[in-house]
């Protein structure tokens, strides 16, 4: 059975870095639909596992505001449209309100609450995604394609450094992690762990820098440390989310690792810190 699980567990995490690596590597549009689909499987989860607890966001409208969001983000970011387009997004928040008055819920402002902050935890998160492509050098796509400078660069570096991250994290933790890092929400990380986790991190971002480019080695460094800080905060907080809820896993979608908020939470969390950091210092 043991080994069952870890074959499992192996095979489904084989077919995540495929798909990470190969769609956001591969080609603008499969970098598209890749985020597309992170973003559209995270949201998805969270509305099931708040409708659980008995209070009904308003799933359709709100995963339509995320994906809208992300779509925006893409054609802003290509410089297909100006920036003031985002502005698409005020009318569709405010439909999501009157439409509650609609719905008769015994608590309309529970169920607005968890519509909206669906967007803003995943949805604007992970929209910000295409922004660290375009007009970018460095690391190019598996497949020729049209653009004057497209690199997923970033978003490839930053996954691997989250992997890294999670390996040392595992490896140190689970060899001699004695001390806990947040018992009350997650019994099993250690500081330890956490540690060992920057540590892999960080070297990883510094063998990494000269392959992927688009920033220098010292940037990369840095974004190994927000990866690593942030990406753990983002674990906690989703673990707090289902601990709060009830539930071991957001989904059931990918074997022996959950669902898509279980393997994307470090992500949600740490990547707009990532951008912020490249916008700035980059």
């Amino acid at each position: 059975m043991i080994l069952n699980n870890f074959f499992r567990r192996t095979l489904t995490g084989a077919y995540i870095v495929i798909f990470i690596l190969g769609g956001f590597w591969l080609h603008p549009v499969s970098f598209f639909l890749a985020g597309l689909v992170i973003l559209a499987g995270t949201q998805y989860e969270y509305y099931t596992m708040i409708r659980n607890t008995g209070v009904r966001p308003q799933l359709l409208p709100g995963m339509i505001t995320g994906v809208a969001a992300y779509v925006l983000s893409t054609l802003i970011a290509a410089g297909f449209v100006p920036g003031n387009y985002f502005l698409i997004l005020i009318p569709m928040m405010l439909v999501i309100m009157v439409v509650e008055l609609y719905r008769k819920q015994d608590k309309p402002f529970d169920s607005l609450a968890h519509t909206f902050f669906s967007v803003l935890y995943t949805g604007i998160p992970l929209s910000l995604f295409p922004f660290s492509a375009y007009s970018r050098n460095g690391l190019e796509t598996l497949l020729p394609h049209n653009l004057e400078s497209f690199s997923p660069g970033i978003i490839i570096g930053f996954f691997l450094l989250i992997w890294a991250n999670d390996t040392g994290a595992y490896l140190v933790g689970a060899s001699i992690g004695r001390h806990r890092l947040f018992e009350r929400i997650s019994p099993k990380k250690s500081w330890e762990g956490f540690f060992g986790g920057i540590v892999l991190a960080v070297v990883a971002g510094w063998f990494l820098s000269g392959w992927l480019g688009v920033v220098d080695r010292f940037h990369w460094v840095m974004i190994a440390l927000i990866v690593s800080i942030a990406g753990t905060y983002g674990d906690l907080i989703e673990s707090m989310l289902k601990r709060s809820i009830g539930v071991k896993d957001s989904g059931t979608i990918m074997p022996g690792h959950g669902g898509f908020l279980d393997r994307f939470d470090s992500a949600i969390i740490s990547f707009p810190l990532v951008y912020l950091f490249i916008s700035l210092f980059g």
